[in-house]
């Protein structure tokens, strides 16, 4: 594995100025939500696996993993900064079969 010791930076330092919601994402919140099922959210540190089926091969896979997250934390009521680990899938599917999965489950440390 490979470090590079510089402090990382948040998302909420990137941009200089207020960012304001757009109504697509208002929109995209309403269909997630809408979609979302009843699940128990374990108690602790958690780690989710993330499965998102992209119609380009262009598509950045990081970029639709934070308001999708800000989403679920919202919808099910924990604090997304109890995420100590997560994992991510790309997938090119046809247009029109676009989807992002997810498993939330107990945070294990394995690298100790």
């Amino acid at each position: 594995m490979y470090r590079v010791d510089v402090k990382p930076l948040s998302v909420n330092n990137v941009f200089k100025g207020r960012r304001f919601r757009t109504k697509e994402y208002d929109i995209y919140e309403m269909q997630v939500r809408n979609k979302l099922q009843q699940i128990s959210i374990p108690e602790g540190y958690l780690s989710i696996k993330y499965k998102v089926g992209f119609s380009s091969n262009g598509s950045d896979l990081d970029n639709c993993i934070k308001p999708f997250q800000d989403i679920i934390s919202k919808y099910y009521g924990f604090n997304d900064n109890r995420i100590y680990h997560f994992e991510v899938f790309k997938e090119i599917v046809k247009k029109g079969n676009e989807y992002i999965s997810f498993e939330i489950l107990p945070y294990k440390n394995v690298l100790q």
